[in-house]
């Protein structure tokens, strides 16, 4: 009878910002029980204090492949093993890279080694708790690097996100190589924001050469930005206060909040007057094709017939 091979353990570490002060206490007991830690040698001096007797694999940013390739052997020949991710590793880090990497090779949770996502803060958190709530409302984060991405697919993201008014984050903003990528992000946006909108820009997050700036729309090719920084493009409704970004949720459209009552015409625990049940009775009643309420709400005119037809279903039901 043939043994099967021991079965690994393959722990997928996001770290935070990297300081033992914003790691979680699953991320410190996952690289305590590794046997070997791999990742991008910056990353593991992050990690510097936390590594006891465990061999540690280094590499540079481009050998990502490698890195999940390695940790992947390891793991399925029995071996305990981190690979470690700033931020959170499955937001822009190994985790995607690791499961195709797992999955070719014949994977499964069932069969081959054991797999565990440790999450972490990712930057764009950790970037926001240092300049005010940015983040309050409706966001979304898009990365710059075309490394890997076609430059239209990207271009049509980034206007999307400006179009739809999300307070965007973006990641990998500029490198040594890629240094007309913000410009032209900058160029989409003032398609659709005013140029004051607030943006603010964070390198290295809560480590030794953290550096926060705020500034425009308008003056974000002229500053300082690196692979380091994350940049934080606020909406419509952002506004600096005190030397703080802050994107409000929404409050006032239904609420005083000086005299703690609700606006007229709205009620606490319910849906705004404009929310979608109302939005509904409003253009079913108000005459116009669907044409123009595409026009008008800026909707897909396939989307708003569709709506009308259901909404007219309901009625005769």
């Amino acid at each position: 009878m043939t043994e099967s091979p021991t079965r690994g353990t393959l722990f997928l570490v996001g770290i935070g910002p990297g300081g033992e002060a914003h790691m979680t206490a699953r991320a410190r007991e996952a690289i305590a029980a590794a046997d070997t830690l791999i990742g991008h040698a910056t990353y593991l001096r992050l990690v510097a204090d936390l590594v006891t007797d465990q061999e540690v694999i280094k590499s540079t940013m481009t050998e990502e492949l490698d890195r999940a390739v390695m940790a992947v052997e390891l793991a399925q020949t029995g071996h305990t093993v981190a690979l470690i991710s700033s931020g959170d590793s499955g937001v822009y880090g190994m985790a995607g890279l690791t499961y195709e990497v797992l999955f070719q090779s014949g994977w499964t949770p069932e069969t081959g080694c054991a797999v565990e996502m440790v999450p972490g803060v990712t930057a764009l958190a950790s970037c926001s708790a240092l300049v005010g709530a940015p983040l309050s409302h409706d966001f979304c984060a898009i990365s710059l690097s075309d490394l890997l991405t076609p430059w239209p697919v990207i271009a049509r993201r980034l206007n999307a996100a400006a179009a739809a008014d999300f307070v965007v984050a973006l990641y990998n903003p500029k490198s040594g190589r890629r240094a007309r990528q913000i410009v032209e992000a900058q160029r989409l946006f003032l398609c659709h924001r005013r140029p004051d909108t607030p943006v603010a820009l964070v390198q290295s997050a809560y480590r030794p050469r953290q550096r926060l700036e705020l500034t425009t729309l308008a003056e974000l090719d002229s500053r300082e930005v690196s692979m380091l920084t994350t940049v934080l493009i606020g909406n419509s409704q952002t506004r600096i206060e005190h030397g703080l970004l802050i994107t409000p949720r929404g409050y006032t459209n239904k609420y005083d909040l000086q005299g703690r009552t609700t606006v007229d015409g709205e009620r606490g625990g319910h849906s705004l007057s404009s929310g979608l049940d109302g939005w509904l009775a409003t253009i079913r009643t108000g005459g116009e094709s669907a044409a123009e309420l595409a026009q008008r709400y800026g909707l897909p005119q396939d989307y708003i017939a569709a709506v009308l037809a259901s909404a007219d279903a309901a009625i005769e039901n």
